[in-house]
């Protein structure tokens, strides 16, 4: 069968890895210049490694793009360094990445021992319980508030949720989406040598090696079908006509795309709701965190004006970055956020104030370089039964699939998910072409 692709990121890559390998001829169509979508890197010409973009790391129990990786020959190129991720409470940062060390220690010497006898039951629960269905029938506001307590809730997962979906959608977000962050991440963070961007670059290449076809640059324009059966894809080059298309897209684009889309679907996709994210990326002269941290998460009420900070080069070492300590200051945003309008001097005056509270001894003469990107479809936000809102794959055309972010639920978004998406996307199309 001939099959095209939409979107060469973790989802369409991995999809076509698998079509290719049952013998079917794949094409790929990528808007950008580059693979790897959202977890795409950067690189400066003296920098021997690429950074992402927006923030990645994979978690030891990421079995799917491991495997993944295992299968393409690159597992000696996966690191797993012990960074510190740190929470910001009354002042300080305090090291609260271990649920059996850093965080009791915490808990301990600043709450009851009721609060931390609750935060114990309910953290087991939600690591060792596989019950996400019963989960999202109540929001993580509710559920948290009631099982670990107003005080443990308000000092440490409240600040969390606001950060992450804003005061207008925090209280909607369901349970099941908190309880998959909790449920399978480990303390060791993950990374590939070069960078996420070295990642794509190597599956890519085992994806054209096994036959696919690879068209970077290349935004497609409008998908309609074909009466006689199949899809046409009209792109740069022209209308080509497709036994099978899947497209990799964001749901609004796919919906712009797809005008032919039957309007129950259609409506939908357009129902889905996300955040968008704002990331800007510093490179200092020095170590910004005096005690090596990596991971900062940031209280909005303590007057931050990021949710995170994260010293990527308190992670993976500066000498690969030719001796530039880098930073990323980020936020997930409503897409309507002033943020995402003001240009990358006027953000900086907004972020760069807070930079003292990492290290007093900070000074703006410390920054050499700045760049911005900005995201506007980064954070699905799954309200109570979510799982009722998800398009299927396989949509209401014949032979045309979608497979999103927005279809990893209950699971948070990320490449790992991404790569079960897009083989678990090839199984299907594989099956229905079977099937005649």
């Amino acid at each position: 069968m001939n099959i095209a692709i939409i979107g060469a990121g973790a989802a369409g890559l991995s999809a076509a890895y698998d079509l290719v390998g049952l013998g079917h001829q794949v094409t790929i169509y990528e808007a950008a210049p580059h693979t790897g979508g959202l977890a795409a890197g950067f690189k400066e010409p003296y920098w021997d490694w690429t950074m992402e973009k927006f923030y990645h790391h994979w978690f030891q129990s990421d079995k799917d793009v491991l495997g993944l990786i295992d299968e393409i020959g690159a597992r000696d190129k996966v690191l797993f360094p012990r960074p510190y991720t740190v929470i910001y409470y009354q002042g300080q940062f305090y090291p609260f990445d271990h649920m059996y060390t850093n965080m009791p220690l915490f808990l301990l010497r600043h709450f009851n021992p009721l609060d931390v006898a609750r935060f114990g039951l309910a953290g087991a629960y939600l690591k060792f319980s596989s019950n996400w269905k019963a989960l999202e029938q109540v929001t993580a506001d509710e559920w948290l508030n009631r099982r670990m307590g107003k005080r443990v809730y308000e000092s440490m997962w409240k600040p969390l949720l606001v950060g992450k979906f804003g005061e207008e959608n925090y209280r909607d977000v369901n349970m099941a989406w908190f309880w998959a962050r909790l449920h399978s991440r480990t303390t060791r963070l993950g990374t590939f040598v070069g960078g996420f961007q070295a990642f794509f670059d190597t599956l890519a290449a085992a994806v054209q090696l096994r036959g696919a076809t690879l068209h970077l640059s290349t935004a497609v324009r409008e998908i309609t079908p074909k009466e006689s059966g199949g899809i046409t894809l009209h792109t740069p080059q022209g209308a080509i006509d497709y036994d099978a298309v899947l497209s990799t897209t964001s749901p609004r684009l796919m919906a712009r795309l797809t005008p032919a889309l039957p309007p129950d679907y259609l409506a939908q996709l357009n129902a889905l709701k996300s955040m968008g994210a704002v990331v800007m990326v510093l490179s200092l002269k020095q170590q910004l965190s005096e005690k090596g941290y990596y991971w900062h998460n940031l209280p909005k009420e303590a007057g931050f004006p990021f949710l995170a900070m994260c010293e990527h080069t308190n992670f993976v070492s500066p000498e690969h970055f030719g001796g530039d300590h880098l930073i990323y200051c980020g936020d997930y945003l409503a897409t309507d956020h002033e943020f995402f309008n003001l240009t990358q001097d006027e953000l900086l005056d907004r972020f760069a104030p807070a930079l003292p509270r990492f290290n007093p001894n900070f000074d703006r003469s410390w920054i050499k370089n700045v760049w911005l990107f900005r995201e506007t479809y980064a954070q699905p936000i799954p309200p109570i039964n979510h799982s009722q809102n998800i398009p299927d794959i396989r949509t209401p055309l014949k032979g045309l699939y979608f497979a999103s972010m927005s279809q990893v639920y209950p699971w948070d978004r990320g490449t790992n998910y991404a790569v079960e998406l897009g083989r678990l996307t090839a199984r299907i199309i594989a099956g229905d072409v079977n099937q005649g």
